[in-house]
């Protein structure tokens, strides 16, 4: 089994192979066993790693070929949490994704519960943009999720090709994923790991929301007890009040890992860098987030200050609500202003700035100091009642905007 995986996968040739299967036939005819791997390894066309690995896969496609009901046509993709498999589900007769439990973690309530509070969270939720569950079970001691074939690539493989994607493209893609949102939150779900590589991009133009691996209900404080003071996300596109842990935890908080996908998106640079996990995390919470636009000139002002909005630090200054998000998105697109992003005023700064500049500007010209100044009482006051005009009126025009 592992000459054919090894020939397969095109790490060896066929003579290479025959090669080896010829000296273990005399080796074990001399006696002195041997084993294939020890053969691929002696004559260093294998490392023991990639050995290792290719066993960790060839367990994986057996404990595949067991579920009854599908059939396996290949490997997608692994990670640490599952194997997915493309399949067909031979009773519709139709493709699906198929994804597998590894071995290691059959054993493990918590990973098992995982498992299936995904397939659980995802079977309530019945969206064009979010990808459907089919069918979750065991079979033998392997767990498996079936679920809907995206055929396409992800937002994260796009970055990766293109580093940027338009302005225009962005839009559309981000409107479909906060409408996934916008159901999801309705059904009293958040995400909790929104990322540009659980965006999946099909041919046929429809953006798909996956891996509800880390979704919670909202309502599932036993839940939120047990997490809290624990960070769940994606570190490069986590918000702040899940690296706090804190219980509460609500739709501008998807509304913000989408945001950071949209940064992504449009700059090529995720929001906030670091040499370690927590180095990222601190600068989610503290360090100032670098304007998108200075990154990408050709980005408006209006993209610029919908994703600055999604990622503000606090919550209560972003969008509530994926309704609101959606609403400025589509405003953009017909080429009007965004209705909920506004610019940000700093009025005390710039009342500050205006009441200098008032003061300095109430001197008289040929005064060499403040004292020559203060002698002349009047200028004094005439000075005074120019700033607190020039602050109320800037004081007006923030509560305008703001609205």
């Amino acid at each position: 089994m592992l000459g054919k995986l090894v020939l397969d996968r095109g790490l060896v040739t066929r003579d290479e192979l025959d090669e080896c299967s010829n000296e273990l036939r005399a080796r074990t005819a001399a006696g002195d066993p041997r084993t294939m791997e020890d053969l691929l390894v002696d004559r260093e066309y294998l490392t023991r790693r990639q050995i290792q690995r290719l066993k960790t896969d060839l367990e994986a496609d057996r404990s595949s070929q067991r579920i009854p009901g599908y059939k396996v046509i290949k490997k997608l993709g692994s990670g640490a949490m599952a194997t997915v498999y493309l399949g067909k589900q031979l009773s519709l007769d139709r493709l699906v994704a198929v994804k597998v439990l590894p071995k290691k973690f059959s054993s493990d309530p918590k990973f098992i519960e995982r498992f299936y509070k995904e397939g659980r969270a995802a079977a309530r939720l019945n969206d064009q943009n979010i990808v459907q569950a089919y069918d979750v079970g065991q079979a033998g001691e392997h767990h498996y999720f079936v679920m809907e074939y995206v055929d396409g690539e992800t937002v994260y493989d796009r970055i990766v090709a293109k580093k940027r994607f338009s302005e225009k493209e962005a839009l559309q893609i981000i409107r479909q994923v906060a409408s996934a949102l916008k159901h999801a939150h309705d059904q009293g779900f958040i995400h909790r790991d929104i990322k540009p590589k659980n965006i999946m991009l099909s041919k046929s133009g429809t953006v798909k929301l996956a891996d509800l691996g880390l979704a919670r209900a909202m309502s599932d404080k036993e839940a939120a007890e047990a997490e809290s003071g624990r960070a769940f996300g994606t570190p490069y596109y986590i918000s702040p009040e899940q690296i706090r842990g804190e219980k509460e935890i609500g739709p501008p908080s998807d509304i913000y890992g989408l945001g950071a996908t949209f940064y992504h998106m449009v700059t090529g640079r995720v929001p906030f860098e670091g040499k370690s996990p927590s180095e990222v995390m601190h600068r989610h919470l503290k360090a100032q987030l670098t304007p998108p636009d200075h990154l990408n000139p050709d980005l408006s002002s209006d993209v610029a200050q919908i994703i600055e909005m999604m990622l503000a630090k606090h919550p209560r200054e972003r969008y509530q609500n994926a309704r609101e998000l959606i609403a400025d998105i589509e405003l953009v697109l017909r080429g009007d202003r965004p209705e909920h992003a506004r610019p940000h005023v700093d009025i005390s700064e710039v009342a500050k700035s205006a009441a200098e500049s008032a003061a300095a500007g109430a001197l008289p010209r040929r005064a060499s100091s403040l004292e020559q100044a203060s002698k002349n009482p009047l200028t004094m006051i005439l000075g005074i009642l120019f700033a607190l005009s020039l602050i109320g009126n800037l004081v007006l025009i923030g509560l305008y905007i703001s609205r």
